[in-house]
């Protein structure tokens, strides 16, 4: 583990100098700050326990911390038990974190919640948001107020956000149609299933398929593509109507969450007739349908490192003056099949 001699040594600086750039403590020429705070960000270096401490009971950190409602969507369940983990830890360095659910249909209403947050005197935000022109301005308008954005779960890249916690989508994606064309020896009519297109992690994941098709399975193609909203009730009706309106498709793509509705409409098939399906995490649900062989594969992405990650992201940069070490900070593409639960 580096420490402040380390960097000192290597700036050609005290190690005083060192400590009041790191900890905040006094005035340093800002060519000598940046040269420790890149050193330290090389070297990976973490605060000792004590002067996060300091850092945290000076600064009286408030986060704020807002993602898609979890009602319909179990993944945010588990995002949020990493919320609740860091959250715990860092009381004891005075710092709080308020979490807020926005409405996955109403885009209004997360550039709302943000202005609350923003009214409630947060320092720093973790956004799980839309990826709109709207919200683009909130998180410049945050920048310009001093409050650093972490986004989580699904990116916004096109705007002033400091750092990404969450899949590589496109990546996702692609080993998504890998396991389809394996599944389905490289000949299939497809369905897609995808929550929003405004959210851009859904869209990704789309893209990704749909670069690896083009480049590698010309037998492979999508038939039907539908919006489910991310809900269970809404999914399970349009897969149904999807299946009967093109009842050629023999594989899925279930891009979003509503996992379990559309799983339920292809349980209504008869056995011979249901469609190879890759899906994406594992909630219980979801366990069940690869369990009971109605889902062939799913694709896992860490739900509790996107929610813990930004919140130590922020701590680190707001109490310590450490810049995120990378731009992206990727979960790894974990697949699991029935006999992997």
């Amino acid at each position: 583990m580096a420490t402040m001699k380390q960097i000192a040594q290597l700036a050609g600086v005290s190690r005083g100098t060192v400590d009041r750039v790191l900890n905040n403590r006094g005035v340093v020429k800002e060519e000598t700050a940046k040269k420790i705070r890149d050193i330290a960000q090389s070297l990976n270096y973490v605060p000792s326990r004590a002067a996060k401490s300091f850092a945290a009971l000076k600064l009286g950190l408030k986060l704020g911390y807002i993602l898609f409602t979890p009602d319909s969507n179990a993944f945010f369940k588990q995002v949020e038990e990493g919320i609740a983990k860091k959250a715990a830890e860092l009381e004891e360095f005075h710092v709080s974190v308020d979490i807020a659910r926005s409405d996955f249909t109403d885009h209004a209403s997360q550039d709302k919640l943000i202005d609350d947050m923003v009214d409630k005197g947060i320092d720093g935000l973790v956004l799980c948001g839309f990826n709109t022109s709207s919200t683009v301005k909130k998180i410049h308008e945050l920048k310009e107020k001093g409050i650093p954005v972490i986004t989580s779960n699904t990116d916004i890249p096109d705007s002033d956000r400091l750092a990404y916690v969450g899949s590589d989508y496109f990546k996702c994606g692609r080993a998504a149609a890998n396991l389809l064309h394996l599944m389905t020896n490289g000949k299939s009519n497809m369905g897609i299933v995808l929550g929003s297109k405004d959210v851009r992690c859904h869209e990704e994941r789309v893209n990704g398929l749909i670069s690896y098709l083009q480049e590698n399975a010309p037998d492979m193609h999508i038939v039907s593509t539908v919006e489910n909203r991310d809900d269970d009730f809404e999914s399970f009706s349009i897969v149904k109507d999807m299946l009967a309106a093109h009842p050629e498709i023999d594989s899925l793509y279930l891009a979003s969450a509503g996992v379990y509705g559309s799983c339920r409409a292809v349980e209504a098939l008869p056995p011979e007739r249901r469609p190879k399906i890759v899906s994406f995490d594992c909630t219980p649900p979801i366990a069940t349908m690869l369990k009971k062989g109605i889902i062939s594969a799913t694709i896992c992405q860490e739900p509790d490192y996107q929610g813990s990650k930004p919140l130590d992201i922020l701590f680190n940069y707001l109490g310590m003056g450490i810049s995120p070490s990378r731009e992206n900070y990727y979960t790894k593409i974990d697949i699991r099949i029935s006999e992997s639960i």
